[in-house]
């Protein structure tokens, strides 16, 4: 069977390609070996399925893992207390039913339990539940191990709270007076449970949910670093012998993603499925290269997934997360971390944000720019600018190239001609956003920008422009005279340098009265910079 790349659901290694999870599923088993209770809490599409699937292989010959899957169960299953302790188990029973054959300790326990389930029993509660679990744990011949995956479709739920606290209260019971419970308990899902906001009924509060404190701290990390990436790589090298330079292919893997394993897996799947076999790349020698990766970005972005319709509609359910991003990325406004501030801590646990210094930051360049082109196609419909720019598309674009020199030259005239009589608070603020909004219809579709985070602030920024292949710096800067701007150019040749570039473009945004407006060359040792004044 030919391996693929796998996006959708559980990989499986004889099926897809995957990194090495051996290290990850170590560390995993030291924490369980301590008894700890944990929330492996990640964004969406972060690997926690696949995670849980080789854990359960993983620790089998030391433990008996009952693995479950709330989704599995539906929301009725939580209505109330009885229906959810017949439910859980029947469906722990069924997860043992390999183990209960083999032991008649087991057997009668397990019989009595399900003559409760059959005959829907009333009186049976949670408290029964953990009885009769506990039980369990005492005849079984390896420690038990529970493992719940989809914690999130019963986390609105009274029901599940108190499932927690049950599991709180045995957890602390076994450390004070030696009861026989689970080993260990894993919950996955995106939110952090122990602090979880649930609606408590019938009184409609809001309620911190605070039964899960005994839970261990999870930090293992689950992106993919460069070298899991190259390992990934590796292994489907030697199925189709394509030539790829490895190192190079799995470091902009990450430079793109930073690890984000659905963006990873994706950006592959589209080298090997799509890219590969096209015009541009006909063969796969031709789509693994930088080029070919560079084509998958721009298919990535321009393509709707799972990943990116709930990006979208995070936006849409937490309005001031949807704000916190536009003042990071359009007007480079440096986001602050605070302590508590749930804006914050939500971006960070849905996977949009990463937290570096005490300040925040888009968790990597395919989101930065999905959120880019969102924000400014918002804004496109009804902005001037965009419309000229769009005019001058055909002039801008010959025999498929993009003419940067043309491009810096008409945004200087039609900045000069719409925005020269703005204030300088305004044109401050708003420069890089006036920028984007130009260039974006005419790049749309055949290229695409990012943002350098290591260079962005509310003074500066460098914008990376890729199309078909052909990559420009572009410096956006506010002036703030001459020593400043020399300094900004030394900066931008030595980022010329990393780029391996000759040539790049500075756009001074320039408030003073005696300024002068227009484009003139810079030679700095074997570079040339191209500085637009407006």
């Amino acid at each position: 069977m030919n391996k693929k790349f796998n996006v959708a659901g559980l990989c499986v290694p004889q099926k897809h390609y995957m990194i090495d999870l051996n290290d990850r599923l170590i560390q995993i088993r030291e924490m369980v070996a301590e008894g700890a209770y944990f929330t492996i809490n990640r964004a969406r599409q972060y690997g926690k399925t696949t995670m849980l699937h080789a854990l359960t292989s993983f620790l089998k010959s030391e433990y008996l893992v009952v693995s479950m899957d709330f989704q599995k169960l539906g929301a009725a299953k939580f209505e109330n207390e009885n229906i959810f302790s017949l439910t859980f188990a029947s469906y722990f029973l069924e997860e043992i039913s390999m183990e209960i054959s083999r032991s008649s300790a087991w057997e009668n326990e397990c019989n009595q339990i399900q003559t409760l389930c059959r005959q829907k029993d009333s009186s049976y509660t949670l408290y029964e539940l953990f009885k009769n679990i506990n039980k369990i744990c005492s005849v079984s011949s390896k420690p038990v191990v529970l493992m719940v995956d989809e914690v999130d479709s019963a986390a609105n739920n009274q029901v599940f709270l108190d499932f927690l606290a049950q599991l709180r209260n045995y957890y602390l019971e076994r450390e004070a007076k030696g009861t026989v419970t689970f080993q260990s308990v894993i919950l996955a899902g995106v939110y952090d449970v122990k602090s979880l906001k649930s609606k408590i009924r019938p009184r409609d509060e809001q309620k911190t949910n605070s039964p899960w404190n005994i839970a261990a701290d999870f930090d293992i990390d689950m992106s993919f670093s460069s070298q899991d990436i190259s390992g990934m790589l590796k292994s489907y090298e030697s199925d189709h012998h394509t030539g790829m330079n490895i190192p190079q292919i799995a470091d902009l893997l990450y430079a793109y993603t930073s690890g984000y394993p659905f963006l990873v897996s994706r950006l592959c799947k589209l080298i090997d499925e799509k890219i590969a076999g096209s015009v541009d790349f006909p063969s796969k020698n031709d789509a693994w290269t930088k080029n070919g990766f560079l084509a998958a970005v721009r298919a990535l972005l321009a393509e709707e997934n799972t990943l990116f319709e709930s990006l979208d509609n995070k936006l849409i359910d937490f309005p001031e997360l949807k704000q916190m991003l536009k003042e990071l990325l359009l007007l480079g406004k440096p986001i602050e971390t605070i302590p508590g501030d749930l804006g914050i801590r939500m971006a960070h646990m849905f996977g949009f944000v990463t937290v570096q210094n005490g300040f925040v930051h888009v968790a990597n360049r395919i989101f930065e720019t999905r959120l880019y082109n969102g924000f400014l196609a918002e804004e496109s419909r009804n902005s001037e600018i965009s419309q000229l720019a769009l005019e001058e598309k055909n002039g801008i674009i010959k025999n498929g190239q993009l003419d940067i020199d043309k491009l810096i030259r008409k945004f200087v005239e039609h900045y000069t001609e719409l925005f020269g009589d703005y204030n300088e608070t305004f044109l401050e603020d708003d420069g890089r956003r006036i920028f984007l909004l130009y260039i974006r219809p005419i790049i749309n579709g055949t290229g695409n920008y990012y943002i350098e985070t290591r260079t962005r602030n509310h003074r500066r920024t460098d914008l990376i422009l890729d199309f078909r292949g052909q990559q420009t710096i572009i410096e956006l800067k506010i002036w703030r005279g001459n020593e400043y701007n020399s300094r900004g150019e030394q900066q931008l040749s030595e980022y010329l340098d990393y780029y391996h570039l000759k040539k790049g473009y500075m756009i001074s945004f320039n408030f003073n009265k005696k300024k002068q407006t227009g484009i003139h060359e810079i030679v700095l040792g074997d570079k040339l910079l191209v500085e637009a004044v407006v």
